[in-house]
């Protein structure tokens, strides 16, 4: 028979053990060492069988050992003193209540995904990973953070394989109550919910669960309520599932919903109302719309409403590939968000308009999400440097007459949390560790990893059918005294898991080298809809299963937090090879340089930024005809890999002293863990998210009422209209410059007539651009001078600006004019993307080139 309704039953805990429920519903103990040991000597075996959960351990603990536990003084006051430390945690002023200023009283922070821990399985991948890290580290750090995302039922997905190595999928259903959250309450006890209205009269109703992370809650909105159709139960059914109005559906949730949580969290709980929304990827992007339908409640119309939002909201875009992002049908939208949907009172049209896409070379039917959340927000940035300069020209269209480096699009480069990611004996490793410590440590650990390898290996055998007399040979996978080299990460086909077969007979000789061997690790999950990304699985799972290697690669199926933990610290290199620059930052190597892992990489991401000798290698990677080529391409930067392992990595690892040890490998896994450690925290990340966006832009939020924003919103309507009839029409540039070259130094005048039409100079600023110039003559390097009004307007109404040049460069120099909007609430030059230039000829309206 099987049960029609599931319950929780839990232990009475004695008063005495109240505090073990406290610290764990926080889930500060997934990343608090000394919590985590504390539960270890609760009941080892029943935190085991719980996969290291407290919370179902806690439902799970005969009341005999409880009643030890009550008894025993010792416990009794480990238990006391943790509970005073998370107390001190939770309520003592940390960094961020010591900065100057007035900070934001709340940060709210949207993301479709969260990997906290792995006992609360809401993430697939680097995006949710990162976003948990963000909350983890912003509770470090005091910032008062508040998450908001979904509670999907299923989770993601669990991993296995066919006896013939096809990934399958497998989706647990999971119960809430044996989950790390609570659910909302209204004051008299009903849970408290958030309700979207549907096409057709039909309703979206959400419970919101809440976890406690550290100082930081996380509101996840669950639509598996009585209240739903079948149809709207299932909207938080599955991570990245379903179809597209399924997928839309659950952004709407994530969007509309969420502001309408937070609004129900901060009225119950009395916590400051957020003054800053953060997106984190477009997935969340329809926050900004339901922000302006509450606007709309207050008299504000459209235009003020976007002013105002977009003051307080900053855009985090994660992808460097247009295929990487969400869009959806025009129509498909609109009838979502119309007066018959969501979003009654606002204006479709000018949803629509937010969405579209043709000015990024996009279809005209098609709603852009990333596009909306763009024109949403003031302040947005890429998650490395190289991905801030591949999305600032992925986005250009959108400021159409700017330099790429012009946009107002920056860059904060992803961390990593150090307390999830670090292994304690690292965590523990002195500074005055010499090089035998280093090398014993990283062999201990090494061994842990096989260890562990050994067991999931054996266990995904028994999954594919094999019989334990067939497994012998699972007891001599990996050797902990081999070269280790780590790949694990989601398997989309820019991510390259197979590059390392290119050549199978070339890696079964590094793999089988006599006196150099190397090992590998690989883990990984595909989408369940990418066929490509199975056989590229499967395809490493039959090269894997050869008995010849299999004893020296392995992979390991249903990659997670829980594995992730142990990966790392035991790989002595991480592999990553995308195609590059599609890797937009690339966080798994950070956690393993947290514990002294050294990176062997393609120079993208976060590596192509902080890449240095002393940290890892840097993979070549093919250019010119050869990157058109993929098959050229993917045999070139193959061949680099495997002659790197081969010459470089493996020489390194096994060139001992007479002592036993490496001594140059040490070294570079100390200057790894000494240097390069600290830049990949995530602390440093919040905190730059802080200093660079959140404050900012609270303080344009404060500094933008009602009135404020009605009268920005005019400007801008005015500005836009008048635009067309703005243009440069007279530019000369030093009387002693006729045959265009200068010297060092010297400060040529610059005078230019502009037509405003109905704009005055206080709408404008006028700007010489000057630059170094390449052989087609775009100025590099750009650096601009404002030029000031020099008299009336001419018979022609045009007004005469002028000013100096500073010649402080050698060589082929240029300049040009340029005419911007100009208003004091502006955020950034290229705000309006509107910008006037002289005309493209080689009259008087052109540049002028000095050589």
């Amino acid at each position: 028979m099987k049960a029609i309704r599931r319950f929780t039953v839990r232990p009475v805990l004695p008063d005495t053990l109240r505090p073990l429920a406290d610290l764990a519903r926080n889930l500060r103990w997934s990343w608090h060492e000394p919590t985590r040991e504390l539960f270890e000597t609760v009941d080892p075996e029943v935190l085991r069988a719980a996969d290291g959960d407290p919370v179902r351990a806690l439902g799970s603990i005969g009341a005999g050992r409880l009643a030890a536990l009550a008894a025993d003084q010792d416990f009794l006051a480990r238990l006391r003193e943790a509970a005073e430390d998370l107390d001190r945690y939770l309520t003592e002023p940390r960094w961020y209540q010591r900065q100057p200023g007035e900070q934001p009283a709340a940060i709210a922070y949207f993301s479709p995904e969260f990997g906290v821990t792995a006992a609360l399985p809401q993430y697939s991948g680097g995006l949710g990973i990162l976003a948990g890290d963000h909350l983890k580290a912003a509770s470090d750090l005091g910032v008062p953070l508040i998450g908001v995302g979904l509670l999907y039922r299923h989770g993601y997905f669990r991993q296995s394989l066919s006896r013939d190595g096809w990934q399958q999928e497998h989706y647990p259903v999971l119960d809430p109550g044996e989950l790390p959250v609570a659910l909302l309450r209204e004051p008299d006890g009903s849970p408290a919910r958030v309700t979207l209205a549907l096409p057709g009269g039909r309703s979206l109703h959400a419970h919101i669960w809440t976890a406690q992370v550290g100082r930081v809650p996380l509101l996840m909105l669950d639509s598996d309520v009585e209240e739903n159709a079948p149809g709207e139960r299932e909207v938080t059914d599955r991570l990245y599932g379903g179809g597209s109005e399924h997928r839309l559906l659950q952004e709407m949730l994530l969007g509309i919903g969420g502001v309408r949580a937070v609004r129900t969290y901060t009225r119950l709980t009395g916590t400051p109302a957020p003054e800053v929304f953060h997106t984190n990827e477009g997935h969340a992007g329809f926050l900004g719309l339901e922000r302006i339908r509450e606007l709309g409640g207050t008299g504000l119309d459209f235009d003020a409403a976007l002013e105002l939002v977009r003051a307080g909201t900053v855009f985090t875009t994660h992808t460097p590939v247009a295929a990487g992002i969400d869009r959806f049908d025009r129509a498909l939208v609109a009838r979502h968000l119309g007066e018959d949907g969501a979003l009654p009172g606002v204006d479709t049209g000018r949803i629509l308009a937010l969405g579209d896409e043709t000015a990024l070379g996009g279809e005209p039917g098609v709603f852009n999400m990333a596009a909306m959340g763009l024109r949403l927000a003031r302040r947005a940035n890429g998650v490395s440097t190289l991905h801030g300069e591949v999305s600032r020209a992925m986005f250009a269209g959108l400021w159409p007459g700017f330099d790429p480096e012009e946009l107002p699009l920056t860059s904060i480069t992803n961390g990593v949390h150090a307390p999830t990611w670090t292994a304690p004996e690292v965590a523990r490793l002195g500074p005055d560790a010499d090089d035998r410590e280093l090398w014993e440590l990283r062999r201990t650990l090494r061994e842990r990893l096989v260890k562990d390898v050994r067991h999931r290996v054996r266990e995904s055998w028994r999954q594919r059918g094999a019989a334990a007399a067939e497994l012998g040979w699972t007891d001599t996978v990996l050797d902990p005294d081999v070269l280790t080299i780590g790949f694990a990460r989601r398997v989309p086909s820019y991510k390259r898991l197979t590059l390392m077969l290119r050549d199978k007979d070339r890696l079964r000789a590094l793999l089988l080298h006599p006196e150099r061997p190397v090992q590998l690790v690989v883990a990984g999950k595909a989408h369940p809809r990418d066929d490509g990304g199975k056989k590229l699985v499967r395809e490493l799972v039959r090269f894997a299963d050869d008995p010849r290697v299999r004893h020296r690669i392995v992979f390991l199926p249903d990659y997670g937090m829980g594995m992730a933990r142990g990966l790392y610290p035991g790989c002595d290199v991480w592999l990553n090879n995308p195609l590059r620059p599609l890797e937009a930052c690339g966080t798994s190597g950070m956690k393993a340089a947290l514990n002294g892992c050294l990176n062997l990489s393609v120079l993208d991401g976060w590596w192509d930024e902080w890449f240095e000798p002393d940290f890892g290698w840097a993979i070549p990677t093919a250019d010119g005809a050869a990157a058109l080529d993929e098959d050229r391409r993917d045999d070139l930067e193959a061949a680099a890999l495997y002659e790197l392992i081969e010459h470089r990595v493996a020489p390194r690892f096994y060139d001992r002293g007479p002592d036993g040890v490496p001594a140059g490998w040490t070294a570079m896994v100390r200057r790894t863990l000494t240097d390069l450690g600290p830049k990949v925290l995530a602390d440093r990340m919040v905190r730059e998210y802080v200093e660079r966006l959140y404050a900012p832009a609270a303080a344009d939020r404060r500094a933008l009422g009602p009135d404020e924003a009605r009268a920005l919103a005019a400007w801008k309507a005015r500005v836009r209209a008048a635009w067309p009839k703005v243009s440069v029409d007279h530019v000369e540039v030093g009387d002693d410059l006729e045959e265009a070259d200068a010297e060092l130094g010297a400060t040529p005048a610059v005078r230019v007539r502009v037509a405003l039409g109905e704009l005055g100079p206080e709408d404008v600023e006028v700007q010489a651009v000057t630059g170094r110039v390449d052989a087609d003559d775009r100025l590099m390097d750009a650096r601009t001078s404002v030029l000031k009004p020099a008299g009336g307007p001419d018979l022609e109404g045009r007004i005469p600006y002028a000013g100096a040049l500073s010649l402080d460069r050698t060589g082929p120099f240029g300049c040009t004019v340029r005419v911007l909007p100009a208003h004091p609430s502006l955020a950034h030059p290229a705000e309006l993307g509107l910008v006037a230039l002289p005309a493209e000829t080689t009259g008087e309206g052109a540049g002028l080139l000095m050589r």
